[in-house]
């Protein structure tokens, strides 16, 4: 029997919010592509869902142009692409002018320049079936963040071009522009971030997957999920921001 179920590609499946977003996306009922950079760790992915094998795996490395490109011709083969979860991304932590060039470079090509490179190569199908977007941006695009420079400019890049698409395209695919702040999904252990008074405001991988998936439900829009999160993006509109650059640079001051 064919399975007609509609389909949805989820870049960076291999852990954190990408494992819960096929944890749930499958419970709605979704063929899921699972994106990653390596077989080991999506194993912690697939081990997670109920039909494994109903799914398929895909493996590049989005900051390479020609990964990235090779993995772009690959998913437009699926005719039945219905979704489009923008989640791969990483940071790295530390002054500008003291990390290597190359990772910080990683980190801008990951984050903003594959999600607009993918979408617009995916839009026209995404179109044909009135289907959805999800980019997951960051609290972190809405303040410069001192000793992690290129991962705040990343973020604050991927949510404007975001919301400007959305607008756009809104009468013919939902977009949600997902703005969570801190989480505990491992993002401090491979960015190499300290512990900050930032982990106060941290909620759940599975709070803010759903959440998501609720604004999505009723027909996209800008996401900051649950209480913490509202709260950490309150302060962040009302705080000056000579005052946010200089508690950041005191709090997280190496």
């Amino acid at each position: 029997m064919t399975d007609t179920r509609p389909r949805v590609l989820i870049t960076g499946a291999s852990g954190g919010f990408g494992c819960e977003f096929a944890r749930q996306l499958e419970q709605r009922g979704y063929r899921l592509l699972l994106h990653g950079r390596d077989k080991p760790r999506m194993q912690m992915t697939l081990h997670v869902l109920k039909s494994p094998h109903d799914h398929d795996c895909l493996y590049a490395d989005l900051s390479v142009d020609s990964a990235r490109e090779e993995f772009i011709e690959t998913v437009k083969q699926y005719p039945d692409l219905y979704g489009l979860v923008n989640n791969a991304g990483f940071g790295v932590w530390g002054a500008f002018e003291r990390r290597e060039i190359n990772p910080q470079m990683g980190v801008l090509l990951t984050n903003l320049v594959a999600p607009v490179d993918l979408t617009h190569a995916l839009l026209p199908t995404l179109r044909r079936n009135r289907g959805f977007i999800i980019n997951v941006s960051s609290l972190a695009g809405e303040t410069p963040l001192p000793n992690m420079s290129t991962y705040a400019a990343a973020k604050a890049g991927l949510t404007y071009w975001s919301e400007a698409m959305r607008v756009e395209i809104e009468r013919e695919v939902r977009v949600v522009t997902l703005a969570p702040g801190p989480s505990p999904t491992g993002f401090r252990d491979v960015s190499g971030m300290p512990e900050g008074p930032g982990s106060s405001f941290r909620s759940r991988a599975r709070l803010i997957i759903e959440e998501s998936l609720k604004k999505l439900d009723r027909g996209g829009g800008y996401c900051v999920p649950g209480k913490r999160h509202k709260l950490l993006y309150l302060l962040q509109k009302i705080t000056p921001r000579r005052l946010s650059l200089r508690l950041m640079a005191h709090y997280f001051r190496h």
